[in-house]
Protein backbone atom coordinates (compact mmCIF):
# COMPACT_ATOMS: atom_id res chain seq x y z
CA UNK A 1 0.00 0.00 0.00
CA UNK A 2 3.39 2.33 -0.13
CA UNK A 3 3.43 2.61 -4.29
CA UNK A 4 2.04 5.68 -5.49
CA UNK A 5 -1.09 5.64 -7.66
CA UNK A 6 -0.88 5.82 -11.55
CA UNK A 7 -2.04 8.99 -13.01
CA UNK A 8 -5.59 9.45 -14.22
CA UNK A 9 -8.55 11.70 -14.36
CA UNK A 10 -9.20 13.31 -10.94
CA UNK A 11 -11.42 12.12 -8.86
CA UNK A 12 -15.44 13.13 -9.01
CA UNK A 13 -16.29 16.47 -6.60
CA UNK A 14 -19.59 17.55 -4.66
CA UNK A 15 -20.71 18.99 -8.00
CA UNK A 16 -21.11 15.40 -9.19
CA UNK A 17 -24.85 14.26 -9.70
CA UNK A 18 -24.31 10.66 -8.91
CA UNK A 19 -26.62 9.51 -5.75
CA UNK A 20 -25.72 9.06 -2.36
CA UNK A 21 -23.42 6.61 -1.37
CA UNK A 22 -24.54 3.68 1.00
CA UNK A 23 -21.27 3.94 2.77
CA UNK A 24 -19.45 6.96 2.94
CA UNK A 25 -15.84 7.12 4.64
CA UNK A 26 -15.42 10.89 5.63
CA UNK A 27 -11.67 11.85 5.66
CA UNK A 28 -9.84 14.55 7.26
CA UNK A 29 -6.47 15.04 6.90
CA UNK A 30 -3.13 17.52 7.42
CA UNK A 31 -1.11 18.60 4.15
CA UNK A 32 1.59 15.90 3.18
CA UNK A 33 -0.64 12.83 4.29
CA UNK A 34 0.55 9.78 2.14
CA UNK A 35 -1.80 7.55 0.59
CA UNK A 36 -0.90 4.69 2.39
CA UNK A 37 -1.87 6.29 5.52
CA UNK A 38 -4.97 7.23 4.13
CA UNK A 39 -5.69 3.94 3.03
CA UNK A 40 -4.67 2.20 6.07
CA UNK A 41 -6.97 4.11 8.21
CA UNK A 42 -10.20 3.54 5.78
CA UNK A 43 -9.36 -0.44 5.70
CA UNK A 44 -9.03 -0.05 9.68
CA UNK A 45 -12.42 1.58 10.28
CA UNK A 46 -14.21 -0.11 7.72
CA UNK A 47 -13.00 -3.44 9.53
CA UNK A 48 -14.14 -2.25 12.73
CA UNK A 49 -17.41 -2.24 11.23
CA UNK A 50 -17.10 -5.37 9.84
CA UNK A 51 -16.72 -4.29 6.10
CA UNK A 52 -13.73 -5.14 3.54
CA UNK A 53 -12.77 -1.93 1.56
CA UNK A 54 -14.63 -2.61 -1.84
CA UNK A 55 -17.80 -1.88 0.67
CA UNK A 56 -16.87 1.94 0.50
CA UNK A 57 -18.70 3.75 -2.47
CA UNK A 58 -16.48 7.24 -1.83
CA UNK A 59 -13.86 9.51 0.47
CA UNK A 60 -15.90 12.69 1.54
CA UNK A 61 -13.52 15.15 3.16
CA UNK A 62 -13.39 19.16 3.37
CA UNK A 63 -12.82 21.44 0.04
CA UNK A 64 -9.65 22.97 1.22
CA UNK A 65 -8.14 19.61 1.35
CA UNK A 66 -10.30 18.03 -1.96
CA UNK A 67 -6.51 18.53 -3.94
CA UNK A 68 -4.60 16.53 -1.42
CA UNK A 69 -2.63 14.22 -3.13
CA UNK A 70 -2.95 11.90 -0.40
CA UNK A 71 -6.83 11.67 -0.87
CA UNK A 72 -6.86 11.85 -4.02
CA UNK A 73 -4.64 9.11 -4.52
CA UNK A 74 -6.53 6.97 -2.15
CA UNK A 75 -9.96 7.53 -3.51
CA UNK A 76 -7.87 6.32 -7.12
CA UNK A 77 -6.67 3.50 -5.33
CA UNK A 78 -10.36 2.44 -4.15
CA UNK A 79 -12.08 3.26 -7.17
CA UNK A 80 -14.44 5.85 -5.58
CA UNK A 81 -15.24 9.56 -6.09
CA UNK A 82 -13.89 11.88 -3.60
CA UNK A 83 -16.17 14.38 -2.39
CA UNK A 84 -15.57 17.41 -0.94
CA UNK A 85 -17.88 20.11 0.72
CA UNK A 86 -17.34 24.10 1.36
CA UNK A 87 -16.30 24.15 5.87
CA UNK A 88 -19.08 26.31 6.53
CA UNK A 89 -21.16 23.36 5.19
CA UNK A 90 -19.85 20.71 7.10
CA UNK A 91 -19.73 23.10 10.33
CA UNK A 92 -23.32 23.11 10.24
CA UNK A 93 -23.71 19.66 10.68
CA UNK A 94 -23.71 18.34 14.27
CA UNK A 95 -20.97 15.60 14.87
CA UNK A 96 -20.52 13.79 18.25
CA UNK A 97 -16.75 14.75 18.26
CA UNK A 98 -16.09 18.03 17.60
CA UNK A 99 -12.14 19.68 17.27
CA UNK A 100 -11.43 23.08 18.15
CA UNK A 101 -8.17 22.44 16.53
CA UNK A 102 -9.83 21.15 13.17
CA UNK A 103 -12.34 24.07 13.15
CA UNK A 104 -8.90 26.54 13.68
CA UNK A 105 -7.23 24.82 10.69
CA UNK A 106 -9.80 24.37 8.24
CA UNK A 107 -13.02 25.88 9.65
CA UNK A 108 -15.32 23.38 10.62
CA UNK A 109 -14.75 21.54 13.79
CA UNK A 110 -15.19 17.90 12.82
CA UNK A 111 -14.04 17.12 8.90
CA UNK A 112 -14.27 12.89 9.19
CA UNK A 113 -17.70 12.94 10.89
CA UNK A 114 -19.96 16.08 8.67
CA UNK A 115 -18.06 14.99 5.55
CA UNK A 116 -19.38 11.29 6.00
CA UNK A 117 -22.62 12.35 7.05
CA UNK A 118 -23.30 14.94 4.42
CA UNK A 119 -21.95 12.90 1.95
CA UNK A 120 -24.13 10.20 2.76
CA UNK A 121 -27.24 12.10 2.44
CA UNK A 122 -30.68 12.16 4.16
CA UNK A 123 -31.12 10.44 7.10
CA UNK A 124 -27.73 9.06 7.09
CA UNK A 125 -26.82 7.31 10.39
CA UNK A 126 -22.74 7.50 11.42
CA UNK A 127 -21.64 4.05 12.05
CA UNK A 128 -18.08 4.50 13.16
CA UNK A 129 -17.11 7.61 14.94
CA UNK A 130 -14.01 9.88 14.21
CA UNK A 131 -10.58 7.41 14.22
CA UNK A 132 -7.11 8.46 14.11
CA UNK A 133 -4.42 6.83 11.86
CA UNK A 134 -1.81 5.47 13.57
CA UNK A 135 1.68 5.66 11.60
CA UNK A 136 4.37 4.17 13.22
CA UNK A 137 7.15 7.00 14.92
CA UNK A 138 4.94 10.08 14.25
CA UNK A 139 1.58 11.99 14.87
CA UNK A 140 -1.55 11.24 12.79
CA UNK A 141 -2.16 13.17 9.58
CA UNK A 142 -5.68 11.45 8.62
CA UNK A 143 -8.96 10.85 11.01
CA UNK A 144 -11.74 8.40 9.63
CA UNK A 145 -15.24 8.41 10.17
CA UNK A 146 -17.76 6.01 8.52
CA UNK A 147 -21.40 6.72 7.60
CA UNK A 148 -24.33 4.59 6.06
CA UNK A 149 -26.84 6.29 3.66
CA UNK A 150 -30.46 6.42 5.83
CA UNK A 151 -34.03 5.94 4.08
CA UNK A 152 -35.05 9.37 4.94
CA UNK A 153 -34.69 12.31 7.32
CA UNK A 154 -32.91 15.54 7.54
CA UNK A 155 -29.51 15.22 5.90
CA UNK A 156 -26.36 15.17 8.01
CA UNK A 157 -27.81 14.71 11.84
CA UNK A 158 -26.30 10.74 12.60
CA UNK A 159 -30.62 9.80 12.63
CA UNK A 160 -31.42 6.48 12.37
CA UNK A 161 -31.18 5.30 9.26
CA UNK A 162 -30.81 2.02 8.07
CA UNK A 163 -28.03 -0.34 5.55
CA UNK A 164 -30.16 -2.90 4.37
CA UNK A 165 -33.77 -2.16 3.66
CA UNK A 166 -36.52 -4.68 4.08
CA UNK A 167 -37.20 -6.17 0.12
CA UNK A 168 -40.58 -5.84 -0.97
CA UNK A 169 -41.01 -9.72 -1.37
CA UNK A 170 -40.53 -12.37 1.00
CA UNK A 171 -38.33 -14.30 -1.56
CA UNK A 172 -35.84 -12.40 -3.02
CA UNK A 173 -32.31 -13.01 -4.74
CA UNK A 174 -29.45 -12.76 -2.66
CA UNK A 175 -26.96 -11.48 -5.04
CA UNK A 176 -28.35 -8.27 -5.87
CA UNK A 177 -25.18 -6.64 -6.29
CA UNK A 178 -26.26 -3.65 -4.08
CA UNK A 179 -23.48 -2.14 -2.02
CA UNK A 180 -25.55 -2.44 0.80
CA UNK A 181 -25.55 -6.56 0.40
CA UNK A 182 -24.71 -8.04 3.94
CA UNK A 183 -21.31 -9.17 4.49
CA UNK A 184 -21.74 -12.98 4.29
CA UNK A 185 -18.68 -13.69 5.83
CA UNK A 186 -18.12 -11.27 9.03
CA UNK A 187 -18.34 -13.60 11.96
CA UNK A 188 -18.69 -12.93 15.59
CA UNK A 189 -14.59 -13.85 16.28
CA UNK A 190 -14.20 -10.54 14.33
CA UNK A 191 -15.64 -8.58 17.38
CA UNK A 192 -13.19 -9.53 20.18
CA UNK A 193 -10.33 -8.81 17.89
CA UNK A 194 -8.79 -5.42 17.31
CA UNK A 195 -8.81 -4.14 13.95
CA UNK A 196 -5.24 -5.71 12.56
CA UNK A 197 -6.82 -8.93 13.88
CA UNK A 198 -4.90 -9.19 16.99
CA UNK A 199 -7.00 -11.06 20.66
CA UNK A 200 -7.83 -8.31 22.67
CA UNK A 201 -8.85 -8.74 26.48
CA UNK A 202 -12.99 -7.62 25.98
CA UNK A 203 -15.42 -9.35 27.88
CA UNK A 204 -16.70 -12.02 24.99
CA UNK A 205 -20.62 -11.64 24.14
CA UNK A 206 -20.04 -11.75 20.32
CA UNK A 207 -19.19 -15.46 20.02
CA UNK A 208 -21.18 -18.10 21.19
CA UNK A 209 -18.50 -21.11 22.75
CA UNK A 210 -19.75 -22.22 25.72
CA UNK A 211 -17.25 -20.08 28.54
CA UNK A 212 -15.07 -22.28 30.74
CA UNK A 213 -14.34 -25.20 27.99
CA UNK A 214 -12.81 -27.33 26.87
CA UNK A 215 -13.28 -28.91 30.59
CA UNK A 216 -10.28 -30.66 32.20
CA UNK A 217 -11.14 -34.00 31.59
CA UNK A 218 -11.63 -33.34 26.98
CA UNK A 219 -8.10 -31.36 27.48
CA UNK A 220 -6.45 -34.54 28.64
CA UNK A 221 -8.25 -36.49 25.98
CA UNK A 222 -7.00 -34.55 23.15
CA UNK A 223 -3.24 -34.49 24.84
CA UNK A 224 -3.22 -38.03 25.24
CA UNK A 225 -4.34 -37.96 21.08
CA UNK A 226 -1.28 -36.25 19.96
CA UNK A 227 0.82 -39.46 20.84
CA UNK A 228 -0.64 -40.59 17.89
CA UNK A 229 -0.27 -37.88 15.61
CA UNK A 230 2.48 -40.13 13.18
CA UNK A 231 -0.42 -42.18 12.35
CA UNK A 232 -3.58 -41.46 9.27
CA UNK A 233 -6.34 -40.63 11.05
CA UNK A 234 -9.15 -43.34 11.39
CA UNK A 235 -12.46 -42.23 12.27
CA UNK A 236 -14.45 -45.57 12.48
CA UNK A 237 -14.65 -45.69 16.09
CA UNK A 238 -15.61 -41.93 16.35
CA UNK A 239 -18.10 -42.19 13.98
CA UNK A 240 -19.57 -45.25 15.55
CA UNK A 241 -19.81 -42.98 18.73
CA UNK A 242 -21.83 -40.24 17.11
CA UNK A 243 -24.11 -43.44 15.53
CA UNK A 244 -24.77 -44.96 19.22
CA UNK A 245 -25.36 -41.12 20.53
CA UNK A 246 -28.15 -40.52 17.86
CA UNK A 247 -29.62 -44.19 17.92
CA UNK A 248 -28.60 -44.65 13.83
CA UNK A 249 -26.76 -46.73 11.74
CA UNK A 250 -23.09 -45.84 11.11
CA UNK A 251 -23.84 -45.17 7.59
CA UNK A 252 -26.05 -42.42 8.12
CA UNK A 253 -22.71 -40.40 10.33
CA UNK A 254 -20.26 -38.25 8.40
CA UNK A 255 -17.39 -36.51 10.41
CA UNK A 256 -16.38 -32.96 9.09
CA UNK A 257 -14.10 -30.33 9.58
CA UNK A 258 -16.55 -28.27 12.16
CA UNK A 259 -20.06 -27.70 10.75
CA UNK A 260 -19.01 -25.34 8.79
CA UNK A 261 -17.54 -27.42 6.12
CA UNK A 262 -20.60 -29.78 5.85
CA UNK A 263 -22.41 -26.78 3.90
CA UNK A 264 -19.38 -26.73 1.92
CA UNK A 265 -19.92 -30.09 1.11
CA UNK A 266 -23.45 -29.73 0.55
CA UNK A 267 -22.90 -26.99 -1.89
CA UNK A 268 -20.72 -28.98 -4.02
CA UNK A 269 -22.30 -31.98 -4.24
CA UNK A 270 -25.98 -31.71 -3.28
CA UNK A 271 -27.52 -30.79 -6.94
CA UNK A 272 -30.15 -28.00 -6.76
CA UNK A 273 -32.14 -25.54 -9.14
CA UNK A 274 -33.84 -23.23 -6.88
CA UNK A 275 -31.88 -23.31 -3.65
CA UNK A 276 -33.32 -21.21 -0.66
CA UNK A 277 -32.10 -20.27 2.76
CA UNK A 278 -34.23 -19.07 5.60
CA UNK A 279 -33.21 -15.96 6.91
CA UNK A 280 -32.05 -14.31 9.41
CA UNK A 281 -29.60 -17.43 9.76
CA UNK A 282 -25.92 -18.18 10.13
CA UNK A 283 -24.75 -16.82 6.97
CA UNK A 284 -22.08 -19.44 5.76
CA UNK A 285 -24.73 -21.90 4.03
CA UNK A 286 -25.44 -19.40 1.80
CA UNK A 287 -22.06 -18.05 0.93
CA UNK A 288 -20.91 -21.35 0.60
CA UNK A 289 -23.71 -21.73 -2.14
CA UNK A 290 -22.88 -18.76 -3.67
CA UNK A 291 -19.31 -19.95 -4.13
CA UNK A 292 -20.09 -22.92 -5.70
CA UNK A 293 -22.18 -20.76 -8.25
CA UNK A 294 -25.44 -21.15 -7.15
CA UNK A 295 -28.08 -18.67 -6.95
CA UNK A 296 -29.55 -18.48 -4.03
CA UNK A 297 -32.83 -17.36 -2.98
CA UNK A 298 -34.14 -15.86 0.41
CA UNK A 299 -36.91 -16.78 2.70
CA UNK A 300 -36.29 -13.59 5.30
CA UNK A 301 -38.90 -14.22 8.56
CA UNK A 302 -40.49 -11.45 9.95
CA UNK A 303 -39.48 -9.39 13.42
CA UNK A 304 -43.20 -9.01 13.56
CA UNK A 305 -44.18 -12.92 13.50
CA UNK A 306 -41.23 -13.64 16.06
CA UNK A 307 -39.19 -14.24 13.22
CA UNK A 308 -41.14 -17.83 13.43
CA UNK A 309 -41.32 -19.87 10.05
CA UNK A 310 -44.68 -21.11 8.18
CA UNK A 311 -43.35 -23.40 6.06
CA UNK A 312 -45.61 -21.89 3.49
CA UNK A 313 -43.27 -19.13 2.49
CA UNK A 314 -40.92 -21.47 1.10
CA UNK A 315 -41.65 -21.65 -2.80
CA UNK A 316 -42.96 -25.08 -3.56
CA UNK A 317 -40.55 -25.77 -6.26
CA UNK A 318 -37.22 -25.13 -3.93
CA UNK A 319 -35.05 -28.54 -4.45
CA UNK A 320 -32.91 -27.18 -1.28
CA UNK A 321 -33.69 -25.65 1.84
CA UNK A 322 -31.45 -24.64 4.53
CA UNK A 323 -32.40 -23.52 8.09
CA UNK A 324 -31.00 -23.23 11.75
CA UNK A 325 -33.18 -24.47 15.15
CA UNK A 326 -32.31 -23.04 17.09
CA UNK A 327 -31.79 -20.41 14.72
CA UNK A 328 -28.68 -18.31 14.72
CA UNK A 329 -28.95 -15.28 15.00
CA UNK A 330 -32.64 -15.11 16.31
CA UNK A 331 -32.60 -17.73 19.03
CA UNK A 332 -35.74 -19.36 18.17
CA UNK A 333 -36.21 -22.87 18.33
CA UNK A 334 -38.79 -23.93 15.75
CA UNK A 335 -41.36 -27.01 16.43
CA UNK A 336 -40.08 -30.20 14.81
CA UNK A 337 -43.36 -30.75 13.24
CA UNK A 338 -43.23 -27.57 11.43
CA UNK A 339 -39.71 -28.57 10.03
CA UNK A 340 -40.91 -31.78 9.48
CA UNK A 341 -43.56 -30.24 6.82
CA UNK A 342 -40.55 -28.56 4.39
CA UNK A 343 -39.53 -32.11 3.76
CA UNK A 344 -40.90 -33.78 0.62
CA UNK A 345 -39.48 -35.89 -2.13
CA UNK A 346 -37.23 -34.24 -4.67
CA UNK A 347 -36.74 -31.71 -2.08
CA UNK A 348 -33.09 -31.23 0.30
CA UNK A 349 -33.79 -30.12 3.75
CA UNK A 350 -30.78 -29.43 5.58
CA UNK A 351 -31.18 -28.10 9.30
CA UNK A 352 -28.84 -26.79 10.94
CA UNK A 353 -28.45 -27.96 14.55
CA UNK A 354 -25.50 -26.33 15.35
CA UNK A 355 -26.88 -25.34 19.38
CA UNK A 356 -29.33 -27.99 19.82
CA UNK A 357 -26.94 -29.67 22.17
CA UNK A 358 -27.84 -26.50 24.53
CA UNK A 359 -31.79 -26.54 24.46
CA UNK A 360 -32.55 -29.17 27.54
CA UNK A 361 -33.88 -32.20 25.95
CA UNK A 362 -33.10 -30.99 22.65
CA UNK A 363 -36.77 -30.90 21.97
CA UNK A 364 -37.76 -30.09 18.09
CA UNK A 365 -34.29 -31.83 17.37
CA UNK A 366 -34.94 -33.88 13.99
CA UNK A 367 -31.40 -35.70 14.61
CA UNK A 368 -32.89 -39.15 14.95
CA UNK A 369 -35.44 -39.41 12.30
CA UNK A 370 -34.57 -41.34 9.76
CA UNK A 371 -38.36 -41.26 8.13
CA UNK A 372 -38.12 -37.38 6.57
CA UNK A 373 -37.00 -37.94 2.99
CA UNK A 374 -33.92 -35.60 1.56
CA UNK A 375 -33.22 -34.79 5.28
CA UNK A 376 -29.57 -33.23 6.17
CA UNK A 377 -29.08 -32.87 9.79
CA UNK A 378 -25.91 -30.89 10.42
CA UNK A 379 -24.27 -31.12 14.24
CA UNK A 380 -21.27 -28.89 16.00
CA UNK A 381 -19.22 -30.41 18.66
CA UNK A 382 -17.41 -26.48 18.91
CA UNK A 383 -20.18 -24.90 20.56
CA UNK A 384 -21.24 -26.32 24.02
CA UNK A 385 -17.59 -28.15 24.46
CA UNK A 386 -15.36 -25.11 22.90
CA UNK A 387 -14.13 -26.76 20.46
CA UNK A 388 -13.73 -24.01 17.59
CA UNK A 389 -9.78 -24.13 17.21
CA UNK A 390 -10.25 -27.90 16.49
CA UNK A 391 -13.27 -28.41 13.67
CA UNK A 392 -15.26 -31.21 14.62
CA UNK A 393 -18.56 -31.47 13.31
CA UNK A 394 -21.11 -34.04 11.43
CA UNK A 395 -23.67 -35.02 9.11
CA UNK A 396 -26.71 -37.28 9.61
CA UNK A 397 -28.32 -37.91 6.42
CA UNK A 398 -29.40 -41.16 4.06
CA UNK A 399 -26.58 -43.35 3.15
CA UNK A 400 -26.12 -42.33 -0.36
CA UNK A 401 -26.07 -38.17 0.28
CA UNK A 402 -23.43 -39.78 3.12
CA UNK A 403 -21.38 -41.19 0.10
CA UNK A 404 -22.06 -37.90 -2.15
CA UNK A 405 -20.98 -35.82 0.68
CA UNK A 406 -17.92 -38.17 0.89
CA UNK A 407 -17.03 -38.03 -2.52
CA UNK A 408 -16.66 -34.24 -1.90
CA UNK A 409 -14.34 -34.12 0.74
CA UNK A 410 -10.29 -34.18 0.77
CA UNK A 411 -9.22 -37.55 1.77
CA UNK A 412 -8.10 -37.55 6.05
CA UNK A 413 -10.31 -33.95 6.73
CA UNK A 414 -10.67 -34.62 10.46
CA UNK A 415 -7.95 -34.72 12.79
CA UNK A 416 -6.91 -37.36 14.87
CA UNK A 417 -7.29 -35.08 18.03
CA UNK A 418 -10.72 -34.34 16.20
CA UNK A 419 -11.79 -37.79 16.22
CA UNK A 420 -11.07 -37.95 19.91
CA UNK A 421 -13.00 -35.10 21.13
CA UNK A 422 -15.71 -36.75 19.04
CA UNK A 423 -15.57 -39.92 20.26
CA UNK A 424 -15.39 -38.64 23.84
CA UNK A 425 -18.36 -35.86 23.95
CA UNK A 426 -20.64 -39.02 23.08
CA UNK A 427 -20.08 -40.71 26.20
CA UNK A 428 -22.91 -41.16 28.99
CA UNK A 429 -21.08 -38.79 30.94
CA UNK A 430 -20.18 -35.82 28.34
CA UNK A 431 -23.83 -36.14 27.43
CA UNK A 432 -25.13 -35.72 31.13
CA UNK A 433 -22.36 -32.62 31.58
CA UNK A 434 -23.55 -30.54 28.16
CA UNK A 435 -27.51 -31.28 29.41
CA UNK A 436 -26.86 -29.65 32.72
CA UNK A 437 -25.24 -27.16 30.52
CA UNK A 438 -28.14 -26.38 28.85
CA UNK A 439 -30.31 -26.53 31.62
CA UNK A 440 -27.84 -23.75 33.16
CA UNK A 441 -27.59 -21.46 30.24
CA UNK A 442 -31.44 -21.37 30.52
CA UNK A 443 -31.40 -20.13 33.60
CA UNK A 444 -28.07 -18.08 32.75
CA UNK A 445 -30.73 -16.72 29.83
CA UNK A 446 -33.77 -15.82 31.57
CA UNK A 447 -31.60 -13.77 33.96
CA UNK A 448 -30.05 -11.95 30.78
CA UNK A 449 -33.45 -11.12 29.20
CA UNK A 450 -34.72 -10.23 32.66
CA UNK A 451 -32.27 -7.39 32.97
CA UNK A 452 -32.55 -5.97 29.72
CA UNK A 453 -36.40 -5.87 30.35
CA UNK A 454 -35.39 -3.12 32.51
CA UNK A 455 -34.45 -0.57 29.41
CA UNK A 456 -37.40 0.47 27.94
CA UNK A 457 -35.95 1.13 24.62
CA UNK A 458 -34.50 -2.32 24.09
CA UNK A 459 -36.13 -5.12 22.41
CA UNK A 460 -35.50 -8.80 22.32
CA UNK A 461 -37.15 -11.75 20.76
CA UNK A 462 -39.44 -13.46 22.79
CA UNK A 463 -39.30 -17.08 23.20
CA UNK A 464 -35.27 -17.44 23.20
CA UNK A 465 -34.01 -20.92 23.10
CA UNK A 466 -30.32 -20.50 22.20
CA UNK A 467 -27.47 -19.97 24.15
CA UNK A 468 -27.66 -15.98 22.80
CA UNK A 469 -30.26 -13.31 22.35
CA UNK A 470 -30.96 -11.03 19.66
CA UNK A 471 -32.11 -7.57 21.00
CA UNK A 472 -33.09 -4.05 18.84
CA UNK A 473 -32.44 -0.74 19.92
CA UNK A 474 -31.55 2.97 18.40
CA UNK A 475 -27.61 3.76 17.57
CA UNK A 476 -27.18 0.01 18.13
CA UNK A 477 -23.57 0.62 15.94
CA UNK A 478 -22.44 3.24 17.83
CA UNK A 479 -23.63 1.14 21.00
CA UNK A 480 -21.62 -1.32 20.06
CA UNK A 481 -18.68 0.77 19.91
CA UNK A 482 -18.77 2.50 23.16
CA UNK A 483 -19.43 -0.84 24.70
CA UNK A 484 -16.04 -1.70 23.13
CA UNK A 485 -14.58 1.28 25.07
CA UNK A 486 -16.17 0.00 28.36
CA UNK A 487 -14.75 -3.59 27.81
CA UNK A 488 -17.22 -5.58 26.00
CA UNK A 489 -17.76 -7.18 22.25
CA UNK A 490 -21.11 -8.00 21.22
CA UNK A 491 -22.29 -9.17 18.21
CA UNK A 492 -23.57 -6.56 15.20
CA UNK A 493 -26.90 -7.70 13.47
CA UNK A 494 -26.46 -5.92 10.42
CA UNK A 495 -24.18 -8.79 8.42
CA UNK A 496 -27.57 -11.17 8.73
CA UNK A 497 -29.97 -10.89 6.24
CA UNK A 498 -32.95 -9.58 7.38
CA UNK A 499 -31.83 -7.41 10.12
CA UNK A 500 -30.58 -3.68 10.01
CA UNK A 501 -28.10 -1.53 11.82
CA UNK A 502 -30.39 -1.65 14.88
CA UNK A 503 -29.39 -5.61 16.09
CA UNK A 504 -27.13 -6.87 17.97
CA UNK A 505 -26.48 -10.39 19.48
CA UNK A 506 -25.75 -11.01 22.65
CA UNK A 507 -24.25 -14.65 24.29
CA UNK A 508 -25.65 -15.79 27.56
CA UNK A 509 -23.01 -15.96 29.77
CA UNK A 510 -23.31 -16.44 33.71
CA UNK A 511 -25.21 -14.13 35.91
CA UNK A 512 -21.96 -12.09 37.26
CA UNK A 513 -21.16 -11.09 33.82
CA UNK A 514 -24.31 -10.82 32.51
CA UNK A 515 -24.78 -7.82 35.30
CA UNK A 516 -21.60 -5.98 34.68
CA UNK A 517 -22.95 -5.69 30.71
CA UNK A 518 -25.97 -4.57 31.63
CA UNK A 519 -24.20 -2.03 34.25
CA UNK A 520 -21.87 -0.91 31.18
CA UNK A 521 -25.05 -0.85 28.74
CA UNK A 522 -26.51 1.40 31.37
CA UNK A 523 -23.78 3.84 31.24
CA UNK A 524 -23.85 3.59 27.60
CA UNK A 525 -27.11 4.56 26.79
CA UNK A 526 -27.37 7.23 29.60
CA UNK A 527 -24.66 9.04 27.65
CA UNK A 528 -27.43 9.67 25.07
CA UNK A 529 -27.46 9.97 21.27
CA UNK A 530 -24.29 12.36 21.50
CA UNK A 531 -22.30 10.68 23.41
CA UNK A 532 -23.13 6.89 21.53
CA UNK A 533 -23.03 8.56 17.96
CA UNK A 534 -18.71 7.89 17.80
CA UNK A 535 -16.23 7.23 19.68
CA UNK A 536 -13.51 9.36 18.33
CA UNK A 537 -11.64 11.91 20.17
CA UNK A 538 -9.42 14.71 20.35
CA UNK A 539 -8.46 17.33 17.99
CA UNK A 540 -5.63 18.23 15.80
CA UNK A 541 -5.32 19.13 11.72
CA UNK A 542 -5.91 16.20 11.19
CA UNK A 543 -9.73 16.21 11.99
Amino acid sequence: MTAEPAAGPPPATADDTAPPPALVAGVGASRGVPVAEVLDLVAATLARAGYASRAVTALATVAARAAEPGLVGAARRLGVPLRSYPAEALAAVPVPAPSDAARAAVGTPSVAEAAALLAAGPGAELLIGKRKSAPSGRAARATCALAAAGTGGTGGTGGTGTIFPAPATDSIPAATGLPHEPDLRHHGDAEVRGADGTPTDLTDLAVNVRTGTPPAWLKAVIAASLDGLAAYPDGRTARRAVADRHGLPVDRVLLTSGAAEAFVLIARAVPARRPVVVHPQFTEPEAALRDAGHTVERVLLDERDGFRLDPAAVPEDADLVIVGNPTNPTSVLHPAATLAQLARPGRTLVVDEAFMDAVPGERASLAGRTDLPGLIVLRSLTKTWGLAGLRIGYVLAAPGTVTELTRAQPLWPVSSPALAAAEACCTPAALAEAAAAAGQIAADRAHLLSRLAEFTGIHAVPAAEGPFVLIRLAHAAAVREELRTRGFAVRRGDTFPGLGPDWLRLAVRDRTTTDRFVAALAGVLAGGAAEVSGSGRGGGPAD
